[in-house]
């Protein structure tokens, strides 16, 4: 670690010096940081591991989308969904890698640095970046793009809490001022967000969607596009072509997205060579439609990926406990267990999943058995607070034979009804006024109610009367606003780690918010402490108990109804395309649906191309 006297050395986890005045003439820039961990790449690095250098440029991939070729903002405020693929043609100031659970690296930026006390983050950006058209990027597009993000619920949500003030030094130098002090989260919340273009902008509205792709400086510019297709083009001379992060990326010549709204045809496309890459996200067909000569030859292959970016339930129920019967633990307890996972699993899931039974499943920040010294020192505080159990069980859900009904988890949840006061009277769940229960569960999915009507029928059983409602997207969007909803299907994958989105699904502050992960209404105070001392944990073990010790207190709350955990990857891919050969380190990032694909460091194989009837170009 190269020390500095007034500044932390962030090629490393943090270390503290004496604090004192500073201008940016004392700053010691370091090429990345982390405050959990040693960076696994230091300050001479060549490329990721993931890369391969001596990659060739050139061919063509293409992907398939379901989002219509509508807009190209970049602005995620917009109504209207952004192109696929545009985040290829911006650049961020950071990125985190994918093969380390919180290494961030310089993109625009070619040097960070924190201030002692770990209130002040200066930013040096790159004396050769470029907006296409020449122009030299500067702290002033970077100050426009932050303003913008102000004004959106993201930047409401992610920035408004903690960063205090962005103060402009000089064209390449400006500083991010903190409230508090710096913590993992408001860093990589840094690396969202896309830096467009002050001088274009200027007598342009940047949250209004177009159809004219803006100014941009990324590795890819659009070429052409129409309502069901776009097409990018790499720009060959792109100002960050060599530099480490990159060296080994971007290697294709072109990248199109051919939309396709209905996924059988997208299926029947695949098959006969119309695009190149499918993620397949049904497992039904993963399991049974693809014994296909293409296959079978091993021309057209199947794979997977083993991804941690986003840990937890991949999807949950949320029960809106603004509304007065959700508001009893042991009505929602109730609830909870008459989902029988393992019977749907078997039947309509071939087996694949795995229960999400944590908030933070298939990660380190995941309770597991009784709490350990270091989180009972953070729950003993609130004894008395939150459930004895917290103290004394472990959290299990039950575990049926996956045949049949399981009645001990039925007739526990009947017990749990009758103790807040509801019996079934006449084969309905009634309360002592005659009120029967009644539970409306919304989703958005159409696919979502071949699993949930076994869970339907069980409530039926224990006397609820239920009703599962299919929304579209726009009614979906009024429901949630007004918080009309008693239950809804929504996706809980949290980004790992998950201190930076603690706030947005859990925190009292974020119950009533327009637009916020809070859909379960949750407004605990101790909560609120807990996810406190997992943000300000000035470790990475201190973040783990802090994180292990909130798991416990939430997962007691039976605040969701969770089903299967975050999965891996599953695709097929045209055997045409040279992929690195460490490619499997990269955990923590996906193949494509991020702003660091891995797939950009494939590159396009003219030998294998030819042999699969294809061409070279």
């Amino acid at each position: 670690m190269i020390c500095a006297s007034r500044f932390l050395a962030i090629g490393a986890a943090a270390a503290m010096w004496p604090a004192a005045p500073s201008t940016a003439q004392d700053v010691e820039y370091q090429h990345g940081i982390s405050l959990l961990h040693e960076l696994k790449y230091g300050a001479h690095f060549e490329h990721f591991e993931y890369a391969n250098p001596d990659a060739p440029k050139g061919g063509r991939l293409v992907l398939s989308t379901t989002t219509n070729i509508a807009n190209f903002s970049g602005q995620s405020a917009s109504k209207v969904p952004n192109a696929a693929g545009l985040g290829q043609t911006f650049d961020r100031l950071m990125v985190r890698t994918g093969d380390e659970i919180s290494g961030l690296y310089g993109w625009l930026a070619d040097g960070v640095a924190l201030s002692a006390d770990r209130k002040s983050l200066h930013i040096r950006l790159h004396a050769n970046a470029r907006w296409h058209d020449g122009t030299p990027i500067t702290t002033r597009d970077v100050k426009f793009s932050f303003d913008e993000v102000f004004a959106t619920v993201f930047g409401r949500v992610y920035f408004e809490p903690w960063l205090e003030a962005v103060d402009v030094i000089g064209p390449r130098e400006l500083v991010f001022h903190h409230r508090s002090v710096f913590t993992n989260s408001n860093l990589i919340a840094m690396t969202w967000f896309r830096i467009r273009p002050a001088h274009y902008w200027a007598q342009r509205d940047p949250r209004t969607a177009t159809l004219t792709p803006p100014l941009a400086s990324g590795p890819y510019r659009v070429a052409e596009f129409d309502r069901g297709f776009v097409r990018f083009e790499r720009v060959e001379d792109y100002w960050g072509r060599d530099i480490p992060i990159n060296k080994g990326r971007f290697n294709f010549d072109e990248i199109r997205y051919d939309v396709y709204r209905d996924a059988t045809v997208a299926r029947e496309s695949l098959r006969k060579g119309l695009f190149d890459v499918y993620f397949e996200g049904d497992i039904r067909h993963w399991a049974s439609s693809y014994d296909v000569p293409a296959v079978r030859t091993g021309r057209l292959l199947q794979d997977t990926r083993k991804v941690r970016k986003f840990i937890g339930p991949r999807f949950a129920i949320a029960l809106n406990t603004d509304h007065e019967k959700l508001r009893d633990v042991r009505v929602r307890e109730a609830l909870t267990l008459g989902m029988d996972f393992e019977w749907q699993n078997r039947v309509f899931q071939h087996g694949s999943e795995r229960r999400a039974t944590s908030y933070f499943a298939n990660s380190a920040f995941a309770a597991t058995g009784l709490p350990s010294p270091a989180e009972l020192k953070l729950l003993e505080p609130f004894r008395g607070e939150i459930p004895e159990r917290v103290f004394t069980e472990p959290f299990r859900l039950p575990v049926s034979s996956s045949v049949g009904l399981d009645r001990s988890a039925l007739d526990r949840a009947r017990s749990l009804f009758a103790k807040a006061g509801w019996q079934v009277r006449d084969g309905k769940l009634q309360n002592s006024a005659g009120e029967p229960f009644e539970l409306e569960i919304l989703t958005q999915q159409p696919d979502n109610q071949r699993i949930l009507l076994p869970y339907v029928d069980a409530l039926k059983l224990l006397g609820v009367n239920v009703r599962l409602r299919v929304l579209d997207n726009v009614a979906t969007v009024n429901f949630l606003r007004k918080r009309r909803f008693e239950a809804y299907v929504r996706s809980h994958e949290i980004l790992n780690p998950p201190i930076g989105e603690l706030h947005s699904y859990f925190a009292s502050a974020t119950a009533d918010m327009v637009g916020g992960n809070n859909l379960a209404g949750i407004r605990d105070p101790v909560v609120d402490a807990l996810i406190e001392k997992a943000a300000q944990g000035e470790s990475f073990d201190a973040m783990v108990a802090a994180c292990r010790a909130l798991d416990r207190v939430l997962l007691w709350g039976f605040y969701h109804v969770t089903l299967g955990a975050a999965q891996e990857e599953r695709f097929l891919y045209w055997d045409k395309f040279g992929r690195p050969e460490h490619e499997d380190v990269a955990q923590f990032e996906y193949l494509t649906q991020s702003s660091l694909r891995v797939i950009d460091s494939w590159w396009f194989d003219a030998d294998k191309a030819r042999r699969l009837g294809g061409t070279s170009k």
